[in-house]
C-alpha cells in the first residue's frame, strides 16, 4: 500500500477514536465531585453571585445541550476558558505555553533513554551471565524500581541543596524574564530574539528532571532490547551467519540489531507518549509547570474545559506516535509493509 494513502487511511480512523474521547471525558468530567463555580468566585461571596457565575458558565442547562454548545465551539476554535491556573486565559492559550516545556524534557529524555537502552540493551545481551550482563541488569532493575519523584528528591538533595550544581526547581532562574513569544518554544523563542543567555539559563534548569525521565525510561528500553536480541541470536540465520565466517561484529550490527529493534522501538514509542501526555511526578516535584502540571490542577480544582483539553491533546500524542511507529516497523523490516 501507498505510504500517503497509509497515512491518509490512519488519521482519518483516528477521527472517531478523538470524537469518542472528547465525549467521554466531557461526561465523566460533570460526573466529577467538586464545583467549578468556586474557582470562578472569591473566597466570599453571596447566593446571587454563585447563580450569575454559574448561569455564565452554562451549568444551568441540561447536559445534553452543554456538551452540543461545547462541540460547536471547538469546531470554531474556542476550546473555553480556564478558571484555575490563569484566571479567564483561554485554554488554548494554557496548552501552547506549557506544553512546550513537557515537549522539551520528554524529546530530550527519550533521545537519551533510546540511545543509551539499546546499546546497554545489545551489550547485556551479547554478554549473557557475564560480568557486563550483570552490571546492566542490576542498574535496568534499579531504575525500574526507583519512583521518579523519590530520585529527583533524592538528586534535589545532593545536587542542588548540597553540591549548588543545580537548580533546585522551575525552568528559569527567578527574575531573568521570558523571550518574546513567537512558536511558544522557549528555546526557539530566544534564539529568534538574540537572548542566547535564556537558552543556557532553561538548559541548566532542565538537566535533573531529563535525567529522572531518562533513567527510569532507558531501564524499560534495555530490558526489552537484551531480551529481543536473545532471542533474535537464537534464530537459524544468525547461526548461518557464524557459520559463514561473518565477523561477530558484523552479525550483530548487520543481521540482529534490526530485528530485535522491532520491539524496543514500540517500547520507545509508548514511553515517549507517556511522557509528551505530561510527565506528572517529575513536573510537580521541580515545579516545572508543564502539562501535567496543569492535568493536576484541572482535575483538583473541576476545571472542565482545561481536563478536556489535556485529555484531548494526550489522546493526539498517542495517536501520532503510534503512526509513527508503524512507519518505522516498515523501514525496519521489509516484510511489515503499510
Amino acid at each position: 500500500m501507498n505510504i500517503l494513502k497509509y497515512i491518509t487511511r490512519r488519521l482519518i480512523a483516528s477521527v472517531p477514536v478523538l470524537f469518542g474521547v472528547l465525549t467521554i471525558t466531557f461526561l465523566l468530567s460533570r460526573l466529577m465531585p467538586g464545583d467549578p463555580v468556586l474557582a470562578v468566585l472569591p473566597d466570599r461571596f453571596d447566593p446571587e453571585d454563585y447563580i450569575r457565575a454559574y448561569r455564565e458558565l452554562g451549568l444551568h442547562l441540561p447536559i445534553v445541550n452543554q456538551y452540543f454548545i461545547y462541540i460547536g465551539r471547538l469546531f470554531m476554535g474556542d476550546w473555553g476558558v480556564s478558571h484555575v491556573l490563569t484566571q479567564g486565559q483561554p485554554v488554548w492559550d494554557v496548552i501552547m505555553e506549557r506544553f512546550p516545556r513537557t515537549f522539551d524534557i520528554a524529546v530530550a529524555a527519550i533521545v537519551i533513554a533510546a540511545f543509551v537502552g539499546l546499546k546497554t540493551g545489545v551489550i547485556s545481551a551479547t554478554n549473557r551471565n557475564k560480568w557486563k550482563d550483570t552490571v546492566v541488569r542490576g542498574l535496568t532493575l534499579i531504575g525500574v524500581s526507583i519512583p521518579v519523584f523519590w530520585l529527583g528528591l533524592i538528586l534535589q538533595f545532593f545536587l542542588s541543596y548540597r553540591l549548588r550544581l543545580f537548580p533546585t526547581a522551575n525552568y528559569k532562574t527567578p527574575g531573568i524574564g521570558n523571550p518574546p513569544i513567537i512558536t511558544y518554544n522557549r528555546i526557539i523563542d530566544s534564539l529568534l530574539s538574540g537572548q542566547t543567555y535564556l537558552i543556557t539559563d532553561y538548559l541548566h534548569h532542565l538537566i535533573l528532571p531529563v535525567f529522572c525521565l531518562s533513567f527510569i525510561t532507558l531501564a524499560s528500553i534495555t530490558r526489552q532490547t537484551r531480551s529481543s536480541m536473545l532471542e533474535v541470536l537464537e534464530q537459524d540465520y544468525i547461526r548461518t551467519a557464524r557459520a559463514k565466517g561473518c565477523k561477530e561484529r558484523d552479525v550483530i550490527n548487520i543481521h540482529a540489531r534490526k530485528n530485535a529493534m522491532i520491539p524496543s522501538i514500540t517500547v520507545i514509542g509508548l514511553n515517549f507518549g507517556g511522557l509528551l501526555s505530561g510527565a506528572v511526578l517529575t513536573e510537580t516535584t521541580f515545579n516545572l509547570h508543564g502539562l501535567g502540571e496543569a492535568l493536576i490542577s484541572a482535575i483538583q480544582f473541576t476545571d472542565y474545559w482545561l481536563l478536556n483539553a489535556v485529555v484531548f491533546i494526550s489522546t493526539l500524542t498517542f495517536i501520532l506516535i503510534n503512526l509513527s511507529v508503524d512507519l518505522i516497523y516498515g523501514m525496519l523490516d521489509p516484510r511489515i509493509r503499510y
